[in-house]
């Protein structure tokens, strides 16, 4: 393909990730992101530094929240393929406005400039959080999400029906990803697997919910990744059996589509307490707490769909991603 793909949120963890596959595969990425402090902005801007030298990568600095700056963005390039990750993470993050800007108004945005610049798919990312107090496992993209109980959720949800209402009135073809609790190297230092082994590394408390009786769909970037990569050039086509009167979420009658990716394999917290620990050669020093309002006692992705369309088939173990990731983490901090 002659023209880039934009990868927004590309000094994000995934985003990187993806950015990094697609010029192995000889493409070449517009990556932007706007480098919020959400976390450690060294962070991003160490994977920033590691995309930038590369010759088939062209990184930006710009706020998608801006609506001239993402029009502006899209006036330079002739973007075809657009993966949008940028986003305001994290289901315990508790000002609302960060959401708001990023998650509503920055998506707006994006879809005001795909639907006006003529891109053939958007790509973007959901989360297993949209599915909120529905209790059925594993789960599906064919059940209710209507019981968002996370801003951040509800933001996600949002972006699932204004994505769909462009397909329907614009036929702006795109795909939805809900992620399922991806980690791996330069992962994000908020959540579990970066966040466990860089306290049990500093010989610091970690806080355990539930007593570790959690359970949740660990899936390794590299996966995550192929994922995406194999969707991004399979724009959706509007589905002709779809039924009004009986309608089916994963799918419409608009060019939208909804998938899970995670491992469909979920894992007990206190089994990836342990192999954290094993890694690093240390114990843990655990401190039990309730669940955190926003989170549930656990999530499961049915994978059969994006199996089914893609060929998606996670392959890495948890152990073996832990692995991998512990090795990283001392590389980088010079642990």
């Amino acid at each position: 393909m002659s023209t880039p793909i934009l990868v927004t949120g590309a000094a994000g963890f995934i985003g990187y990730h993806v950015a990094e596959r697609l010029m192995a595969q000889g493409r070449r990425v517009v990556g932007v992101d706007c480098f919020t402090p959400y976390y450690d902005v060294a962070l991003k801007e160490a994977r920033f530094a590691r995309l930038t030298p590369h010759g088939l990568f062209s990184g930006e600095r710009v706020d998608l929240s801006d609506p001239q700056a993402a029009r502006d963005l899209f006036r330079r390039h002739r973007f075809e393929r657009v993966i949008h990750l940028a986003a305001q993470p994290g289901v315990r993050f508790v000002d609302p406005m960060p959401y708001a800007s990023s998650n509503l108004v920055g998506f707006m945005n994006m879809l005001e400039a795909c639907r006006h610049s003529g891109v053939g798919h958007l790509v973007y990312a959901s989360s297993s959080s949209v599915y909120g107090a529905n209790r059925t496992l594993p789960f599906s993209e064919h059940e209710s999400t209507e019981h968002p109980i996370s801003l951040y959720a509800a933001t996600k949800k949002a972006n699932e029906m204004m994505a769909h209402s462009y397909a329907s009135l614009f036929g702006l073809p795109a795909t939805g990803l809900r992620f399922f609790t991806v980690y791996g190297p330069w992962g994000r230092p908020d959540m579990a697997v970066y966040k466990f082994t860089h306290a049990i590394a500093e010989g610091r408390e970690i806080q355990v919910a539930n007593a570790g009786r959690v359970w949740r769909d660990f899936t390794y970037v590299d996966d995550i990744v192929e994922g995406i990569v194999r969707l991004v050039d399979r724009a959706p086509a509007a589905n002709p059996a779809w039924d009004a009167e009986h309608p089916d979420p994963a799918t419409s009658a608009a060019p939208h589509r909804v998938y899970n990716i995670g491992n469909d394999n979920p894992e007990e917290v206190n089994d990836l307490i342990a192999l954290i620990e094993d890694a690093l050669g240390r114990r843990a020093n655990r401190v039990d707490i309730a669940l955190p309002p926003g989170d549930v006692p656990e999530t499961r992705a049915d994978v059969t769909d994006l199996r089914r369309d893609v060929g998606f088939a996670p392959s890495t173990s948890l152990a073996d991603g832990v692995g991998r990731f512990v090795r990283w983490y001392r590389e980088y901090h010079g642990a």
